[in-house]
């Protein structure tokens, strides 16, 4: 399948050029598009690219491709109604969108969203042994804590291409227009803004989970924040079949390394995730079962989850076998995260607008 990326920064030189370059069976990368063309040139080079762009309009006029994938950071609403308007079958990394409105806009179109952490062999493995005890129903509670240190710290050891050659002007403006997207979202709360940022940015993967395992979050019950921006976060609610939830979510910019904890609990004993951090290609994530009498048994599978989920974007295209998350599950979690920002303006006395509001 030919296809087109659009970004060329951190996650797609870490993740995704060698992916790519590994699967050259499944994809052959005829395009890249970057407002960088340092960064445009250094990956199109790296994956055999005939076409490096810096202007979207350009590369998809120019075709030559069968689907893209964007992998940019921020929103991603308008880049995807162009690609979809253009007839092209899109993978997009989360967030879709920082509005509902973006979403509305969309068309229909061939379209999957990119929560990698869905594809892992281990939550996969969970789900299965959830269905077996008996499914959501059967869950007293779901208990996350990620631990996050500094992205820089992450990616040392990626030896990155660095964009220095865009222009400071059109930078400024593209920092503008998300600021009105955030604004629309959740109001001009600063404090409100900060949390939105957080959950759309990264609690979204734990969103996505527990779609996954139980379906979003019935109610916001509770939710705090505390320490120097982005600091800490604390979420907690109902699950909608039975139990509860909590999340918290602690800025750590010197900790060791990233680490990801789901704690499924459940009438029978636990069902445990440990996620390493998302940037080590095929570094196993541990699933650990406690079962009656406390028998513990570990399980990993060294498959990496990118590579599983590119796999099922070319089956989505190919064969129509749908994807995980959809339009529809990711305007759920932008819901959700709306709820939240919500939730902490009424308890704060903070004013909330936009669409939360």
């Amino acid at each position: 399948m030919r296809i087109a990326l659009i970004g060329c920064g951190a996650v797609t030189q870490a993740v995704y050029v060698p992916l790519l370059s590994r699967r050259r069976e499944l994809f052959e990368v005829t395009a890249v598009c970057d407002l960088s063309r340092a960064l445009a040139d250094a990956v199109g080079h790296r994956l055999g690219a005939a076409r490096c762009y810096t202007v979207l309009e350009e590369m998809l006029d120019a075709g030559g491709f069968d689907a893209v994938l964007v992998l940019a950071s921020g929103s991603h609403g308008e880049t995807v109604r162009r690609a979809l308007a253009a007839g092209y079958a899109v993978f997009c990394e989360k967030p879709l969108a920082l509005t509902r409105a973006e979403v509305a806009a969309l068309r229909e179109g061939r379209l999957m969203v990119g929560y990698m952490k869905q594809y892992d062999p281990a939550v996969r493995r969970a789900e299965e042994l959830l269905s077996e005890l008996g499914g959501p129903g059967v869950i007293r509670s779901v208990e996350v804590t990620v631990l996050h240190p500094s992205g820089e710290s992450q990616l040392a050891f990626a030896n990155l291409t660095q964009a220095r050659d865009v222009d400071a002007g059109l930078l400024a403006s593209l920092r503008a227009a998300e600021s009105e997207l955030v604004s629309r979202a959740v109001g001009d709360s600063a404090p409100v803004q900060n949390l939105y940022g957080i959950a759309l940015g990264s609690i979204c993967h734990d969103l996505s989970l527990l779609r996954s395992f139980t379906g979003s979050p019935a109610e916001i019950s509770y939710v705090e924040t505390w320490g120097t921006a982005p600091g800490s976060v604390e979420i907690s609610g109902t699950l909608p079949v039975q139990g509860r939830f909590t999340i918290r979510w602690h800025y750590l910019e010197d900790y060791p390394a990233y680490r990801e904890t789901v704690a499924i609990h459940h009438d029978k004993g636990t069902l445990e995730l440990v996620f390493p951090s998302p940037y080590l290609m095929n570094a196993p994530t541990t699933l650990t079962v406690v079962s009656g009498g406390e028998t513990r048994a570990e399980w990993r599978d060294v498959t990496e989850a990118f590579e599983v989920q590119l796999a099922a974007f070319h089956a989505f295209v190919n064969d129509d076998k749908p994807p995980l998350t959809d339009t529809g599950g990711a305007l759920e979690d932008i819901v959700t995260a709306q709820r939240i920002a919500a939730r902490y303006a009424a308890q704060h006395d903070l004013p909330i607008g936009g669409e939360a509001g």
